[in-house]
């Protein structure tokens, strides 16, 4: 197939190997009993749960519905569960029961295998470079998924720099 034009050097690979990883932990999933987005987000609260409703809305990207969907399967299966916010009223707090810690800790070993296999592939001059285009990925998006900002709420000014940049440094104000 050739392509109207050319591949983007960084966010086509970015979206392909995205893809390539879901793809291979799919089966795993599968014989887990859980869909990859299910198992994506028990290990997600396996690592950072309780969660508010909110913040796993911010860092999978999901629509309302669809979050509220995949938590209902969860619960359903008896691999998460809900509850009140103590800190806020209007939030709901996400954890896993002791059978999704069970699917999040294999999941957990799978995944670590499959980041030992690549990590085995390359050299740490390349990882490093690797940790320099995601750092230049954050400073250009200034988007932090975890954190909630008046800038998730409102439209980016793709023309302003990023906190890091020297322009920013020089001029606070951005003129």
């Amino acid at each position: 197939m050739n392509p109207r034009h050319p591949p983007l050097r960084l966010l086509s690979p970015l979206h392909r190997a995205s893809r390539q990883i879901a793809l291979r932990l799919e089966w795993s999933c599968r014989q887990l009993g859980v869909s990859p987005q299910e198992g994506h987000l028990l290990t997600y609260l396996g690592s950072y749960a309780p969660a508010p409703v909110g913040e796993l809305r911010r860092v999978f990207g999901h629509k309302g519905s669809t979050l509220t969907s995949l938590l209902d399967r969860l619960s359903a299966a008896g691999l998460a569960s809900r509850r009140p916010n103590p800190a806020d009223r209007r939030s709901v707090l996400v954890e896993t029961t002791a059978g999704g810690e069970r699917v999040a800790a294999v999941l957990r070993i799978v995944i670590l295998a499959l980041e030992g296999e690549i990590l085995r592939r390359v050299q740490p001059a390349d990882l490093e470079g690797f940790r320099a285009v995601m750092a230049a990925i954050e400073d250009v998006t200034r988007v932090d998924p975890r954190k909630e900002s008046e800038d998730d709420r409102t439209a980016h000014d793709p023309g302003a720099p990023s906190p890091r940049d020297p322009r920013a440094a020089a001029d606070p104000a951005g003129l």
